[in-house]
């Protein structure tokens, strides 16, 4: 560890948990406490906690925020209504993805829309710059004067109800509470949103509160968890990576992320043109699910074989606590993407089978 990392306001509690400590994307993270495959388990059957707070936390406001915002994504955001959350990605030129983000819709202000999103942390500086040569000082960073606490799972629900005082049961799933959303008395942003293919929450809110919540839910007996069974955890449910299973190289269809692309219902947008002719023509790859029999596991960047020939590469890949098996995505040629497609990986210097699957193991 080198002190140029930057760590999260909740760092000294993850040290004080026991937590095993690694670099991502220039923070200083936990990557498990009491190990993945428990943590893991905890998210499928009960409940645990991520602290997010690294990710990037920006607010929009201003006249005409919709229209611009609708020219840097394929999602129309017109269809959002306020206490919506819609997932998309920002498009460069060449239908590029610069990131996976979230964008929430938040009440008007007279004629001043408000909107808020939230940008993967890695890509956070890259994001702002994106977004303020497009909205100027209508967008306000809140990324460090935030905490943002995740807590997934089968009964994430019913332990947040002991928390906070809107009806969680009466919340959808991609909406958010009210302004008057109060989590240990103070007002905050709730979002039914998540990371890892089960219920729960995403709690946004200021520091010292964000610190009591984390503590606080300790006394309630959530499971703290690391980045090992987040990813473990997103990958089984079919969750894209970004910067391991799409990046500005890769479009969304290539991403199979067509059902993000609004064409029919927006005008232009940047990247539309290059969309508009892969939708004509066709992708010449696409992301696909691949299982594995054994111990074998597909890990990010392994060549994926076909006839002796390297025709793709794996992107991310795990063996699945919940399913016992290895499974993983990545690129391979639109010929060869069908399920159910025999397909090998390459392991240091042996070929294994490989059954291409939908992305979704669960």
């Amino acid at each position: 560890m080198t002190n140029i990392l930057k760590r999260t306001p909740l760092y000294d509690l993850h040290v004080a948990a026991g937590a095993r400590l690694v670099e991502f994307g220039g923070w200083e993270m936990p990557v498990q406490y009491k190990g993945l495959v428990a943590e893991h388990n905890a998210v499928r059957s009960q409940v645990g906690m991520f602290d997010v707070s690294h990710m990037g936390k920006f607010a929009i406001s201003g006249e005409g925020v919709l229209e611009i915002l609708n020219k840097l994504v394929p999602s129309n955001l017109g269809r959002v209504k306020v206490g919506q959350a819609l997932y998309t990605v920002l498009l460069n030129e060449q239908a590029g993805i610069i990131d996976d983000v979230i964008f929430y819709r938040h009440e008007p202000d007279g004629d001043r829309e408000n909107w808020s999103v939230i940008v993967n942390a890695s890509t956070t500086d890259k994001d702002k710059a994106w977004l303020l040569q497009h909205l100027g000082d209508r967008l306000i960073d809140n990324s460090s004067s935030q905490t943002l606490i995740a807590v997934q799972g089968k009964t994430a629900i019913a332990t947040l109800q002991n928390i906070i005082t809107e009806d969680l049961s009466k919340l959808p799933r991609l909406r958010f509470g009210h302004t008057c959303t109060e989590v240990l008395g103070v007002s905050s942003f709730v979002a039914r949103t998540g990371y890892t293919g089960e219920d729960g929450c995403e709690i946004m809110t200021d520091i010292e509160t964000g610190r009591a919540l984390w503590q606080k839910l300790l006394e309630l007996g959530v499971a703290p968890c690391g980045l090992g069974c987040r990813d473990t955890l997103r990958l089984e449910a079919g969750m894209h990576l970004y910067g391991q299973d799409m990046n500005d190289t890769i479009t969304p269809l290539e991403a199979d992320l067509m059902w993000i692309v609004h064409l029919k219902e927006k005008g232009d947008f940047i990247g539309r043109t290059v969309l508009e002719e892969q939708k004509l023509n066709g992708v010449s790859r696409k992301l696909i699910g691949l299982e594995l029999e054994g111990r074998n596991i597909a890990r990010h960047d392994y060549p994926i074989r076909f006839e002796g020939k390297t025709v793709g590469i794996v992107t991310s890949g795990t063996m699945s606590p919940t399913l016992g098996k290895a499974i993983a995505f990545g690129y391979a040629p639109i010929h060869l993407a069908k399920n159910g497609q025999i397909l090998q990986v390459q392991i240091r210097d042996k070929e294994f089978p490989a059954k291409v699957t939908k992305r979704n193991f669960l």
